[in-house]
């Protein structure tokens, strides 16, 4: 570490430029490559995904993602006055627009906006309210079924009656379903805003009109960044107030920006060789962000005392880089270890979501240990505020004695470890109970905030036509004869009378062996009651029906994709948290050659992660002051948040361990008297962790200002986690244990001392002297003290 600092101060210019050419080179080829993200919940070997691929089969033509044009008037009903005609002219508008292929409402039939776009009469065509691609995809594939129905005979009775199905019972509400001619990650936002605008400019004159489903999502499009700039100039103004220098304040943030702009970029390529959420560059953003200026803060921090001690400029930046630049390579690592840990599962989701955050990661410690000293060397001795020069130059280096709040608190937890170990357990359980009544599941347009478009259309629907029609079920079935057809005509007689249902659309014949019908639920598609009707419907309805046939029918949609992903999310998660868990103690293991530092390192991670989840389970799920937080409705949890989640929150609660931990570790080894270890490894190091926290939290919150529920969930579950693993449990909890163990805290078996392989976070001129001196105190027996 110190020869790349020596390299990097020495030839400063080059390593600048050499960052600023590769940020510029990555974003260049970015916006030449365009982005290639892909939301793909499908998990193949489930029965949703056996749905869907039994639908690409028998459906090849199908044609683009869809949105949904909602009306609804005060007075009268949709057919009187004037609110025909002025819909009329709106769908008009709409076919016009570029990128529409056809528009299906209920004052005629389809009609098509290109001459090749398929016409469309699906009785039971229901809108695509839920935000997913997977329903819009399969709504697609029953309008080309029904087309192919339409072709060979529909009358105009059955026409009529389509129309009718897209008028609510009290005649004030009706919907027309707006098919595209490309999938949702093809359709240029510039066409989905144009569609929201002109069905915005309908509304009046008591018409309310509003636009849902998956292509009105992409107007909203990746928003003004104001959650970056919000979170960097609180960062901004807590690190001057650290510093009390302006220069020194900027590295970190340039540092950061720098990193993560590299990176923002290199995930949009990365969408091109592998499956990529679209949520992945602004995860990475938020992750980025906050470990980066962490992560620079830390060394800038150990290269301001080095100064301070009387130390060159270049001396004083390779030092931090060969001593706190080892606890950043550390820490970085086992973020990346925990990230990639997701790679496990076997999901292909998650594995681009994995990648790009690791990349991400990567980048800012590569920053923090070359681009950072290089600019620190730039400023010279501004790194010091003014004070501080003037004091060094008529004083000269003196040593620098923890005093104020940090030296009273860490002496104060010295003297209660018992008590104020007791509090924090107690603080930690409390917010951790909410965690127990989880429920992971579909996250619908219901859940968007009341403002929005989507939102309106989602509640327009269900007020009009019932919360099931904004995610209805698709069930496919793969028949072999006549019996099985008549067995399939048969069950939808059957699922009129099943409870949860509401209505059953006609069934449609894509082929001499495939048929897909449609199952409206009487719940939201997020709802606990849809996702019992969908296990109903499994273990119950279809067995009894396909007895003694052939017949085999699959429920498919995005709410049985979801429950799908959820169940397989649900079954693995076990081994992923062990695994993570077993390699973090490991690297621990290594670093600081103890078995009880792993061992609370595991356990208060997973404390962090079970009250953060907490937090999140409170605002979401339960709705406490989700709306007036902008975040929408309570609804259930994101089912790959958990994992994506575990992997941050376990990498970031690994980072305040290292920093804290292997400070004592440099005492320890120093006088081999832990409780002087403990109390002056806290002192020194918890300010700079609590003004990393308060960064992080910062950047973490400001995410929520996004727009994004998903990208807010992430920002909360993290700002909660970072505040109670920074104030609660390394400034409270751990020293306090620590305490009350005593030098069992360094306890390692004599073999496995000699089997180990030996790495070091601590600075290693220490080590030698530090061994020499505490040789004469280790202990006999199974175990010994080891330094």
């Amino acid at each position: 570490m110190a020869a790349i600092a020596r390299w990097c101060v020495s030839h400063r210019i080059v390593t600048v430029l050499l960052w600023l050419a590769a940020l510029l080179g990555v974003t260049v080829a970015s916006a030449v490559a365009g982005s290639a993200y892909s939301n793909d919940y499908e998990v193949p070997g489930t029965e949703s995904g056996r749905a869907t691929a039994v639908l690409q089969e028998a459906f090849p033509g199908r044609g683009g993602d869809t949105a949904t044009v909602v009306w609804h008037t005060e007075s009268g009903d949709v057919h009187g006055g004037d609110v025909e005609r002025r819909v009329t002219a709106l769908l008009d508008d709409v076919r016009s627009l570029p990128g529409v292929a056809a528009v299906t409402g209920p004052y005629g039939p389809a009609q098509p906006a290109a001459a090749d776009a398929a016409p469309s009469g699906d009785p039971a065509q229901a809108p695509t309210g839920a935000d997913g691609t997977a329903q819009a995809q399969t709504a697609q594939a029953e309008q080309t079924a029904q087309a192919e129905q339409g072709a060979q005979g529909q009358n105009a009775q059955e026409q009529a009656q389509a129309a009718s199905n897209q008028i609510s019972a009290d005649g004030r509400t009706a919907y027309a379903t707006v098919a595209f001619d490309g999938l949702a990650e093809d359709i240029p936002e510039a066409q989905a805003r144009a569609l929201v605008d002109t069905v915005g400019a309908a509304s009046g004159d008591g018409l309310d009109v509003e636009v849902g489903g998956t292509v009105a999502t992409l107007a909203k499009g990746g928003g003004s960044h104001t959650a970056e700039m919000v979170g960097i100039a609180v960062a901004a103004v807590v690190l001057f107030l650290a510093f009390g220098s302006l220069a020194a304040s900027v590295l970190p943030i340039a540092t950061a920006l720098v990193s993560v702009g590299t990176a923002y970029a290199g995930i949009s390529l990365l969408g091109h060789v592998m499956t990529v959420a679209d949520f992945a560059p602004m995860l990475g953003l938020l992750i980025g962000l906050g470990v980066g200026i962490d992560y620079a803060l830390f060394i800038v921090t150990r290269h301001r005392k080095g100064l301070k001690r009387g130390l060159s400029v270049a001396e004083a930046a390779q030092n931090a880089v060969a001593t706190t630049g080892r606890a950043v390579v550390f820490a970085g690592a086992t973020v990346c270890i925990a990230l990639l840990g997701m790679l496990i599962l076997r999901l292909n989701f998650l594995n681009g979501v994995a990648v790009a955050a690791s990349l991400t990661v990567v980048l800012t410690v590569a920053a923090s240990v070359t681009l950072l000293p290089a600019l620190l060397s730039l400023i010279g001795m501004r790194a010091l505020s003014r004070r501080e020069r003037r004091r060094l130059a008529e004083h000269g280096p003196q040593p620098e004695v923890p005093t104020g709040f940090a030296a009273r608190w860490s002496a104060f937890v010295e003297r209660h470890p018992k008590k104020l170990g007791a509090v924090a357990a107690v603080v930690m359980l409390v917010l951790a109970l909410p965690t127990l009544s989880l429920r992971l599941g579909t996250s619908d347009q219901g859940n968007d905030p009341a403002s929005t478009t989507t939102r309106q259309a989602y509640d327009m629907l269900a007020d009009g036509f019932g919360p099931g029609v904004n995610g209805p079920l698709t069930l496919v079935a793969e028949m072999e004869g006549a019996n099985d057809r008549l067995a399939l005509n048969r069950l939808s007689d059957q699922l009129d009378s099943t409870p949860g249902v509401e209505s059953v659309g006609p069934v449609a014949y894509g082929g001499g062996d495939t048929a897909v019908l449609t199952v409206v639920p009487d719940s939201a598609p997020q709802s606990q009651q849809t996702s019992d009707l969908v296990d109903r419907l499994r273990s119950d309805v279809l067995p009894a029906a396909e007895s003694g046939t052939s017949l085999d029918v699959h429920v498919g949609g995005i709410t049985a994709a979801y429950d799908d992903f959820a169940q397989v999310i649900i079954g693995k998660l076990p081994l992923f948290v062990g695994v993570v868990i077993a390699l973090g103690c490991v690297l621990l293991l290594l670093a600081f050659r103890s078995v009880g530092i792993p061992l609370k390192a595991a356990a208060m991670n997973v404390a962090a992660v079970a009250s953060a989840f907490g937090v999140v389970v409170a605002i979401f799920q339960w709705g406490w002051g989700s709306e007036l937080l902008g975040l929408g409705r309570a609804g259930p949890i994101e089912p790959f948040l958990p994992v994506i989640a575990v992997s941050v929150l376990f990498g970031l609660s690994m980072d305040y361990q290292v920093f804290l931990v292997s400070r004592m570790y440099e005492e320890w080894l120093e006088t081999g008297d832990n409780r002087r270890a403990v109390r002056v490894g806290l002192a020194e190091t918890s300010r700079v962790i609590n003004s990393a926290a308060v960064i992080m939290i910062a950047v973490f919150l400001a995410f929520v200002l996004s727009g994004d529920r998903v990208i807010a969930m992430f920002g909360i579950g993290l700002a909660a986690a970072v505040a109670l693993d920074a104030f609660v449990l390394r400034t409270l909890l751990v020293p306090a244990l620590m305490h009350m163990l005593g030098g069992a805290n360094w306890w390692l078996p004599r073999s496995l001392d000699r089997w180990l392989p030996r790495i070091s976070i601590e600075a290693p001129e220490s080590r030698e002297p530090a061994r020499a001196r505490i040789a004469p105190q280790r202990a006999s027996g199974e175990g010994e003290l080891v330094p």
